[in-house]
């Protein structure tokens, strides 16, 4: 008869960690996406402390090595970090964006990862070449520009650039920082029904480094999109910037018959 899952906690550790011994997958890969989903779902956050590899080791009855692995892979994603005489600790969960129509802050936020946001700037300005084809309106012409950084977890997540037709609402600076730009525009009576959207990735710029908390050449995921209302008008079309080390999209492939 095989033996049942073994159940290992910690009264320190706010989740129940459960090895399958009986189970083709490895013991460090279970245990690593345990702590994984744990640090993703917000039950183990930022600076929550996990102990050493040997304390670890005893509390879930596995041997050193396994917990060593389990670890190291959760460090080298960047959601784990070793502190000499502390432990190891939680750094952050990495954010992973499906890609559809829905804003930054509204992910974070469902994710749990508490969101904020500061307005660098919040003006008008001409439309560039690349802006008023986005946007359907002449070059040259005036479209209000607004700048934010959005952080989680009180770190800095992604720097945003959206630029909108003049007098499509109220675009309020306190109110930018206090919610997401989709939920205004929803609010003001705007619907939004489809985007074209595209995928990239640069190196960071000094000035865009800074803001962001990397070193200046760091990997850096771009978005480009141009969001349409029902009636088919272009209503925004943002330029946007995402560490690439705490940020990731994802994509659902559907297999063609």
């Amino acid at each position: 008869m095989p033996k049942q899952p073994r159940p290992a906690s910690e009264p320190s550790l706010p989740l129940q960690l459960v090895v399958d011994r009986t189970s083709p997958v490895p013991l460090y890969y279970q245990l690593s996406q345990q702590l994984e989903s744990a640090i993703e779902r917000g039950v183990l956050t930022p600076g929550s402390l996990l102990g050493n590899e040997i304390e670890l080791a005893g509390r879930l009855g596995l041997s050193r090595p396994t917990v060593r692995q389990a670890i190291q892979s959760l460090v080298d994603k960047g959601l784990l970090v070793r502190r000499r005489g502390v432990g190891t600790q939680v750094v952050h969960s990495q954010v992973r964006r499906p890609l559809e129509l829905s804003s930054l802050y509204d992910d974070l936020e469902a994710a749990g990862q508490r969101p904020a946001t500061v307005v660098l700037r919040n003006t008008t300005a001409a439309a560039d070449v690349a802006v008023a084809a986005a946007l359907g309106v002449a070059e040259g012409s005036e479209v209000l520009l607004v700048e934010r950084l959005r952080y989680a977890h009180g770190e800095p997540m992604a720097l945003l650039t959206n630029h909108l037709p003049t007098g499509l609402f109220d675009c309020d600076s306190e109110a930018l920082e206090a919610t997401g730009l989709y939920r205004l525009m929803r609010a003001a009576g705007v619907t939004l029904h489809s985007a074209r959207q595209s995928v990239g990735a640069r190196a960071a710029a000094p000035e865009e480094a800074g803001r962001l908390g990397e070193e200046p050449g760091a990997p850096l995921l771009t978005m480009e999109r141009t969001t349409f209302d029902d009636t088919g008008r272009a209503v925004e079309y943002g330029s946007h910037l995402y560490r690439a080390s705490r940020y990731s999209f994802e994509f659902q492939l559907l297999v063609r018959s």
